[in-house]
């Protein structure tokens, strides 16, 4: 047993990799999951989707043996998939459940290993010069943006805990990695972006975001708004969309796909209270009204929307990637055709949790404090929550 803290089980329990969890998940299969992990810790974040059926016994619980009572509270489902921190307690609990006759397998490395999921699909509905990935952590819904065209590369929002991944794909691409870069300070995750800066590669950063005190340790490019960048032939364009954070910054690839960073995803738009706190979040808001109608919504309705996070219910387009159409996001959402101050009332009133730590990830973000990469990866572990009112907006 991992680590000697449980007894092996008596009876052989099978284990299933993270990447086989996250297809069965997107394949639509349902699932069923009982997650052992201590009731703050299954709070904070768990495997979550709309397939997905998840239970939280902790599993001191099972300390002395599966009882009745204990086995009504399971899921019921053919197949129980067992999860824990790291993959100990959780093979010790599936062995317990096999033996009482069901079939459980338990999920190698935990939530750790889940965390370390990070799939790329190629957007199709591209029509440019280049080709565009969208990179994908199920775990935390943090999607980036890999752009490459003949011999030159830029990854767009990157995390810092996958930079050699980064590196290996543009290797394997033949191409150079030329340009990192941030749409925005993150909080919820650390961004690559400095390492990667730090590794010779030109970190480029929206000016306004600069202006919050950043203490980069390392050169930087700033952008405002207008600017372009080129990756061979892709062109990309600067736009400043503020709203979620002062210096959000969305970049037009091609003129057929703007990434949004945390602006405007496919099932909700951004939280305005993160960088100015509650009381900024109404004149945040504000600001964000007026982007999403002056900047986003003027673009043509093909515009392909590819956003920096998906929340737990969002639907992948045919491509895999969760990307939508400007026209369909325009008719779907309704908080899209709302009055400044409707909008404003309904994205304030019922704000999500905050992400987890997002006060020392953004200082991090912005170079004012030093981690090790295990503190950076405990720091991140978690949803987003980055925006508001997810998955409401579009019956609003």
């Amino acid at each position: 047993m991992s680590g000697g803290d449980f007894p092996e089980p008596n009876t052989s329990v099978e284990s299933l990799d993270p990447e086989r969890l996250r297809e069965t998940i997107d394949r639509g299969d349902t699932v069923s999951i009982l997650d052992v992990r201590s009731e703050s810790e299954y709070d904070t974040w768990h495997i979550e989707g709309e397939n997905v059926d998840n239970e939280n016994i902790p599993y001191y619980e099972f300390i002395e043996g599966v009882d009745a009572k204990l086995l009504t509270r399971e899921p019921h489902a053919d197949r129980l998939v067992v999860v824990c921190a790291k993959g100990g307690a959780s093979e010790y609990v599936a062995g317990l459940i096999e033996q009482e006759g069901r079939n459980a397998v338990n999920l190698a490395h935990g939530m750790n290993g889940w965390a370390n999921i990070y799939d790329a699909y190629e957007i199709t509905r591209y029509e440019g010069s280049g080709t565009v990935l969208q990179y994908q952590r199920p775990s935390s819904g943090c999607l980036g943006y890999l752009v490459y065209h003949n011999g030159e590369a830029c990854v767009v929002d990157p995390l810092e805990a996958f930079t050699e991944r980064y590196r290996a794909d543009t290797a394997e691409l033949g191409v150079e990695l030329k340009y990192a870069i941030d749409t925005h300070i993150h909080a919820d995750h650390i961004s690559g972006v400095r390492r990667l800066s730090r590794e010779g590669i030109e970190a480029v950063l929206p000016a306004p975001a600069v202006a919050r005190g950043f203490k980069y340790g390392s050169e930087y490019t700033t952008v405002e708004d207008g600017d372009k960048l080129s990756v061979g032939d892709a062109e990309i364009e600067v736009l400043h969309t503020p709203g979620h954070t002062t210096g959000m910054t969305s970049y037009l690839i091609d003129g057929s796909v703007l990434l949004t960073g945390d602006g405007l995803f496919t099932e909700s738009i951004a939280r305005p209270d993160l960088e100015e706190g509650t009381e900024g979040a109404p004149s945040a808001a504000r600001v964000l009204h007026q982007t999403l109608h002056d900047r986003i919504l003027i673009l043509p309705d093909q515009t392909t929307i590819a956003p920096g996070h998906v929340g737990p219910t969002g639907t992948a387009a045919e491509d895999g990637t969760y990307t939508a159409q400007l026209g369909t996001l325009r008719e779907s959402m309704a908080v899209l055709s709302m009055e400044r101050d409707e909008f404003v009332d309904f994205i304030l009133s019922d704000m999500p949790p905050r992400p987890a730590n997002f006060e020392t990830i953004i200082a991090i973000n912005l170079g004012q404090q030093d981690v090790d990469d295990e503190r950076a990866f405990e720091l991140e572990l978690g949803p987003n929550n980055c925006a508001a009112t997810p998955d409401a907006v579009r019956g609003a």
